[in-house]
């Protein structure tokens, strides 16, 4: 990561503010928000609730009462200065193999993404496989990762009318997206297929396994072996 990437940092409300690196380089930008959003979680500053990165960006959350957005600002500044003296690149992360049935019942749009694309559905799951994926950022529903997506010829609209249940485990993609939900919920996304294995664990802490920076690959298994995942949990490669 360069040591000398851009920011601007915006007032969010009277009890947030906005990081956002402008680098040309996007994975300077991702390196850059979550460096900084680690650092502000492990300082221990009075004031700081907590710290949310995205693909290029940092919401910093702080009490009002406690401390002012001038003091955050500077607090801010100085973290960039301290994660920009950083050498080499983030730690090693984990991977994470995850099984998917393709298409029918468990697919419901494989066919409707193929078409858009002017492919096969077996082009789709082939692009859609073929590719190991960085969990950019945590998002909702209740942790999803969020990933950049296969390599397809165009963007993937998301659904005209979206769903008023998606259920957990489906992995879907939207625009240039990739991402699994780990629980039932609404979507507009579309599903292209599903994991039977379980990635939301309410008894666990963290609620899912990997965090950002981790790697995901997908695997196309059989309909008929997905009731042997169901049970198990999604867990790191030894």
């Amino acid at each position: 990561m360069s040591a000398s990437v851009p920011t601007e940092i915006y007032e969010s409300g009277d009890s947030a503010l906005r990081v956002v690196a402008l680098s040309s380089a996007s994975e300077d930008n991702w390196l850059t928000v979550h460096r900084l959003a680690d650092w502000l979680e492990d300082c221990g500053a009075e004031g700081l609730h907590g710290a949310v990165p995205t693909y290029d960006s940092v919401l910093v959350e702080f009490d009002p009462v406690l401390v002012s957005a001038r003091q955050v600002r500077a607090f801010v500044k100085l973290g960039l200065l301290e994660i920009g003296s950083l050498a080499g690149e983030a730690s090693a992360p984990r991977e994470f193999d995850v099984p998917v049935v393709y298409g029918g019942i468990y697919g419901p749009d494989l066919e409707r993404v193929a078409e858009y694309q002017g492919i096969t559905t077996e082009e789709v799951i082939r692009l859609h496989t073929e590719k190991t994926y960085t969990v950019r950022c945590l998002g909702a529903p209740a942790g999803s990762p969020m990933m950049d997506g296969p390599a397809f010829p165009q963007p993937v609209p998301r659904l005209k009318d979206p769903r008023l249940s998606v259920p957990a485990g489906a992995v879907s993609v939207a625009g240039r997206q990739a991402v699994i939900a780990p629980a039932v919920a609404p979507g507009g996304w579309c599903v292209l297929g599903q994991t039977p294995l379980t990635v939301l664990n309410i008894r666990r802490e963290p609620l899912v396994p990997y965090k950002p920076g981790d790697i995901l690959r997908f695997r196309q298994i059989d309909a008929a072996d997905f009731d042997k995942y169901v049970g198990q949990e999604l867990e790191p490669r030894p």
